[in-house]
This record gives structure tokens, C-alpha cells and sequence, in this order.
């Protein structure tokens, strides 16, 4: 009877390291884009770049507030727009290294990548408000690094994401109470790239059980979103509403093009369709590219005709030159 209790016990410390184990897998996924299958590697750019690393955007301030800048090795005889990466990580992990849109620097871009407190260390709106506070030091500081204050674009996957969509909806509105100061510069950008991102807590949970691709999280213990607001999700629906980027789409929001999987296992895909009909409502551009039979990232995202999409969009946007937009075709984003 001894043997056989010692061994129930032994077996339900194996299963639970087990579920430990998958737990601890499954976090990482969701809050580590390099941890995904090849979801983001170091896109290839050109060889002629000076990063200018670790500038704190803060004075003084938390040392999670920094930024890396990526500037043409050989100066611009004019200030070029700017590009902003936000990384992901379930708002608690992740890095500002390897910034995603380095293959745009040197095809008339400038780009930088943002740090941000997680969500361990400070609840929403803490990452909001760091990411406004680097876009006013980045055009506090503009003529300096020779960019173009006038044409910012921003964007990031998942955390990152829904980081760019509020940045791009909410931008302007005051919403967040100001940090860091340049408060006399503006936080708006005229464009936005968004790689599934969440865009509307308080739809997450009847998405996710509406959707036939099964949700990795068991919401409401321990998932990242609950985390970042401090309350079980649909504890507080203004909780819900102020972290959404949905929640403040007008007329003066930007341009979006919104990248996401089909089969997202931890951003519903309705997500990104709900932000594109909302969008669409009050009259803004809004390009939704599906990429069937992904999932949270993967090798599709990193494709060079992704690449020329996302350059397409902000040289419409951002450079004002005359290219009509349209999503790729399946045969194009699907994984072979």
C-alpha cells in the first residue's frame, strides 16, 4: 500500500512537471517572437547600417526605457521618415534587439526599436505611455538623427501589435497621462503595422471559444492579458475598453495594415477583422492580410513578398508616392 501511494505520488509530480514543462513552452511562444518558428529572424538588410544603441527616451527614468536607432551608414541629404518597431512578448518578456524593420533602412527609411516596462514590473497603461513617450523624444530629437517629425510609422507583433494599434488609434487623445516630457511634441503617426495584435479585450474570450482553432490559454489563470490589466478579463469592462486599441478608432486614426494567421492559437484572428471593421466604419484605410494556415507568426511572415507589402504601405503612407495597395494571394503567404 506504501509502494503504491509513493508511486501515485511519483506519477502526479511527473504529470505535474509535465504541464509545467508545456506551460513554460507555450509562454515562451507567445512571449518571444524569436522563439516561434522562424515567426521573426533578423530580416536581411543592407550591410551599410549604424545602430545607435540603448538611448534612454526617459531622463532618469526606468531601464527599460531605452531605444536602439538605425540610420543609414551614409547620411541622408534630406530627413527621412521614420519607422518604429514595438517587439512582442505577452507585454512581460521579449527585446527591443533585432528590430524587424532594419531591412527598411537604406531603401529611404530610418528606423527604431522600442523597449518598455512588462507588465510584472507596471500595469497598463505603463507600456502605452512608455511607447508615446519614445515617439516624443524620437521627434523631440529629430533633426539631430536627421528624421522626418512629419512621417513616423510604427509597428510590432502580438504585445507589439496591439502596442502599435493603440499608439496609432489613440494617438493624440490624451488619453494616457504624459511621461518622460517633450510634452509640446506629438505622440500621432500617420501609419501602422500590425502583426496580430489583440484589439479588443473584452472580445477575446467569446472569440476564442467561437473559434474552431482551440485557444492555448485557460483564461483568467495566469494569461497574459489578465496580467497586464491586473483583473481577470470581463472582471471590468473599462479595464477592458481602455486597453483596446478598438475602443478609440475615429476619422483621425491612421492607415493600418494588419498581418495575421488563420489559425492564431492566442490572438483570435476575429480580432484583427473586428479592428478592420471598425476602421472601416469611420472611413480609414485598412488592409487586412490573412495568411492561411498560420498561426502565431511562423515563416510565412518573414516572406520577401511580405517584405515589399509592408514597404509598399509605408511608402504610400509615409512617402506619399502613388501605389495601390492589395493583399497577396493565398498561394503566396500559405506555407508550403
Amino acid at each position: 500500500m506504501i509502494n503504491s501511494v509513493q508511486e501515485n505520488g511519483r506519477n502526479l509530480r511527473s504529470h505535474r512537471t509535465a504541464r509545467v514543462a508545456a506551460l513554460a513552452l507555450l509562454l515562451t511562444l507567445f512571449f518571444d517572437p524569436r522563439g516561434r518558428e522562424c515567426a521573426f529572424g533578423q530580416p536581411s538588410g543592407p550591410n551599410s547600417v549604424k545602430i545607435v544603441r540603448d538611448i534612454p527616451y526617459v531622463p532618469g527614468g526606468d531601464p527599460a526605457q531605452k531605444l536602439d536607432l538605425y540610420l543609414p551608414e551614409q547620411p541622408s541629404d534630406k530627413p527621412l521618415p521614420l519607422v518604429i518597431w514595438i517587439h512582442g512578448g505577452g507585454w512581460e518578456a521579449g527585446s527591443k534587439d533585432g528590430c524587424y524593420f532594419q531591412f527598411l533602412v537604406g531603401q529611404g527609411y530610418a528606423a527604431a526599436s522600442i523597449e518598455y516596462r512588462f507588465s510584472q514590473k507596471a500595469l497598463f497603461p505603463a507600456q502605452i505611455q512608455d511607447c508615446q513617450a519614445a515617439i516624443r523624444w524620437l521627434r523631440s530629437n529629430s533633426k539631430k538623427y536627421n528624421i522626418d517629425p512629419k512621417h513616423f510609422g510604427v509597428g510590432g507583433d502580438s504585445a507589439g501589435g496591439h502596442l502599435s494599434a493603440l499608439v496609432g488609434t489613440a494617438g493624440g487623445k490624451k488619453a494616457f497621462a504624459p511621461i518622460g516630457g517633450n510634452e509640446g511634441e506629438s505622440d500621432r503617426v500617420q501609419a501602422v503595422v500590425d502583426f496580430y495584435g489583440p484589439a479588443d479585450f473584452n472580445a477575446v474570450m467569446s472569440q476564442a471559444a467561437a473559434d474552431k482553432t482551440k485557444s492555448a490559454f485557460n483564461f483568467n489563470h495566469g494569461d497574459p492579458y489578465s496580467k497586464l490589466i491586473g483583473v481577470d478579463l470581463g472582471a471590468d469592462t473599462a479595464k477592458g475598453d481602455a486597453v483596446s486599441p478598438v475602443h478609440y478608432v475615429g476619422r483621425d486614426s491612421p492607415p493600418f495594415l494588419i498581418l495575421h494567421g488563420s489559425v492564431d492559437n492566442l490572438v483570435p484572428f476575429a480580432q484583427s477583422v473586428e479592428l478592420q471593421d471598425d476602421l472601416h466604419k469611420v472611413g480609414v484605410e485598412a488592409i487586412l492580410q490573412r495568411f492561411p494556415n498560420s498561426g502565431h507568426g511562423g515563416p510565412a511572415f518573414n516572406l520577401p513578398a511580405v517584405h515589399q507589402l509592408i514597404k509598399d504601405f509605408f511608402d504610400k503612407y509615409l512617402k506619399r508616392e502613388r501605389i495601390k495597395i492589395e493583399t497577396l494571394p493565398d498561394s503566396v503567404v500559405s506555407p508550403r
